[in-house]
């Protein structure tokens, strides 16, 4: 079964717990308003046995019913008492512990923003969404109820102890034979249930991963007929969860059970002890009743405790999966990095080498070179790296080695938010977000003002459709735009682009997958945007590119011809191959990797 396996030590429980801390004790007064109230509720909770003791022995057996009253007056006013702090420390700590879970989901969502692309490119989305939420919503459980019963069982079953050992030494030191026990068996069971609770959260970020790439991706499943398959995939991930899930909900179930069997028998030892003690006249009816009420008490938070351990090691493997994600390096600037500034647009990579995986080489000794407002075309075979080449210029990885410089500079010693602001990126797949058209092409400059996104989206083509749309510009968009065609979800990415107005532009396969009447608009719209400007155009439609000053054409990683399209027609190689292929129904050449 596994299960029974000698349990994995905790990657590190106190650091954990120091950090939630930092978080909890931001609202260091309140929480001190709460734990005082934590204090005094228990402390009145536990004169309830006492009372009955002296109401048993001082007025019951005496028959003093007007002091009998009195007292039963002084018991309401505790249990009231009792019952309003209880309410107000909830309150008080419920507020402390949703100021600390959203401080840390902003954290958390913070550094998730700030991560690099490579971060993002090697953990499923899904998972990453499932720290976010399931992970954090743990924690948020804990901290509002956990944490204040945590804090009163351990009073309460301190205080319980006190009374005892002051009411009668002999029956105190009986009715404590449970405590250890307790002990040996709630660390035996929380040493599993925190591993199953890990395993169980890994297993749920898988699922919410497959979950998350089958629903946006349900257009392709559907064109491949693949939904039986995609459906096993989930199954089998799911039984997976369900197993580990079910051997952990196991072994926390258990600790309710195994705790009342031990406290039923430290109960009855409590009792047969109390009456052979009363007997002996060692102890009084009144103190005996005392000691069976509080032996039951005993149970309360020692049940308390044990219940809480299966919520805590849920919370800690939730922490440590959101620490994990805190803890991953952000994407940050050299020390000495400068602002970029005035861009004329000169590019040069300089000898680059790059790869994602070691000893997987994508480019290779690199070295190209572009005027400022040169439009430079970049085609090849596929995974000839075509986009490394782009993901490089926008520093979403750094080369390993060679340099790349823009205006004389080398990329790595600016600033990364500036360079980026210089440079306009058209996808083949661009996102947009669920929201207002407006509001989507905006993206590209946030203070920009509506004139300046209608007149954006006029230069860009993107106009005419938007005003058939049923709400023109203010039309709400689905997720990732998929009430708009392919063409016009294009044609919002170039109006977005219009409007950042950069000095770089980088083109990657803008205008694929579009009938030849939404390319010759594409097209329209992408000349006004490189006018003026240093453009990169990835392309395989050779059409788009006739125009490039320079066509550079690479294979396996490698620039193995440059020059611009009539030159390398002339030369009879690798382009003029290609370019045959498409147009005149030529086989395609044979491609390196």
């Amino acid at each position: 079964m596994g299960w029974f396996r000698e349990p994995e030590k905790s990657k590190n429980t106190p650091e954990t717990l120091l950090r939630l801390w930092g978080y909890i004790q931001r609202q260091r007064w309140v929480l001190a308003g709460s734990l005082i109230l934590v204090a005094l509720t228990s402390f009145v909770s536990l004169l309830g046995p006492y009372l009955m003791g002296l109401a048993i022995d001082n007025y019951i057996l005496i028959k003093d019913l007007p002091g009998l009253a009195r007292l039963l007056a002084w018991m309401l006013i505790t249990y009231i008492l009792g019952a309003a702090g209880t309410w107000l420390q909830s309150y008080l700590m419920a507020g402390v512990a949703q100021y600390a879970v959203r401080d840390l989901r902003t954290d958390l969502f913070t550094r998730l923003q700030n991560l690099p692309v490579r971060y993002h490119d090697q953990h499923a989305h899904g998972d990453l969404m499932s720290r976010l939420t399931n992970d954090v919503e743990n924690i948020a459980t804990v901290l509002t109820v956990g944490f204040s019963q945590l804090v009163s069982s351990v009073l309460s079953l301190v205080g319980i102890v006190i009374f005892m050992l002051f009411l009668n030494l002999p029956l105190a030191l009986i009715s404590l034979i449970v405590m250890p026990i307790t002990y040996f068996i709630t660390r035996a069971i929380a040493k599993r249930t925190r591993i199953g609770f890990r395993e169980t959260q890994q297993a749920l970020g898988s699922l919410n991963g497959i979950i998350e790439e089958n629903v946006t991706g349900a257009r392709t499943v559907k064109a491949f007929a693949r939904e039986r398959a995609t459906v096993e995939q989930f199954s089998q991930v799911n039984r997976h969860l369900q197993k580990v899930s079910r051997w952990t909900r196991i072994f926390a179930g258990s600790m309710g059970p195994v705790m009342n069997m031990v406290n039923n028998f430290g109960l009855a030892i409590v009792a047969c002890s109390g009456g052979w003690l009363a007997v002996q006249a060692l102890a009084s009816v009144g103190e005996v009743a005392a000691f069976v009420n509080y032996a039951g008490r005993l149970a309360w938070p020692l049940n308390q405790i044990a219940q809480l351990f299966n919520s805590i090691q849920s919370a800690l493997a939730g922490a440590e999966r959101v620490f994990e994600v805190m803890d991953a390096e952000p994407e940050s600037d050299a020390p000495q990095a400068k602002p970029l500034h005035n861009v004329e647009g000169n590019v040069v990579f300089d000898d680059v080498c790059f790869s994602y995986q070691p000893e997987s080489p994508v480019l290779k000794s690199v070295s190209l070179q572009a005027e400022a407002g040169q439009m430079v075309a970049l085609v090849g075979p596929t995974g000839a790296g075509k986009t490394t080449i782009a993901n490089l210029l926008t520093r979403f990885y750094d080369v390993d080695a060679g340099v790349i410089t823009i205006d004389g500079t080398d990329v790595r010693a600016v600033c990364k938010d500036d360079l980026r602001r210089k440079l306009g990126l058209v996808l083949q797949e661009n996102f947009l977000f669920a929201d207002t058209v407006m509001e989507n092409i905006r993206y590209g400059r946030l203070e920009a003002s509506d004139e300046e996104v209608i007149a954006a989206a006029r230069l860009a083509n993107a106009d005419l459709f938007i005003h058939r749309l049923p709400q023109g510009f203010h039309t709400v968009l689905t997720e990732r735009g998929a009430n708009l065609s392919q063409g016009q979800r294009q044609l919002l990415a170039i109006a977005r682009a219009v409007l950042a107005d950069p000095d770089i532009l980088i083109l990657d396969e803008a205008t694929s997958n579009v009938d030849t009447r939404t390319e010759k608009n594409l097209q329209e719209a992408l000349l006004r945007l490189m006018k003026g400007r240093t453009s990169f155009v990835i392309a395989h439609r050779l059409s788009t590119i006739r125009d490039a000053d320079q066509v550079l054409v690479i294979n396996d990683g490698e620039i193995i011809e440059k020059g611009d399209h009539q030159s390398l027609l002339a030369q009879g190689g690798f382009y003029h191959r290609l370019y045959m292929s498409q147009f005149k129904g030529q086989a395609v050449p044979e491609f390196g990797a």
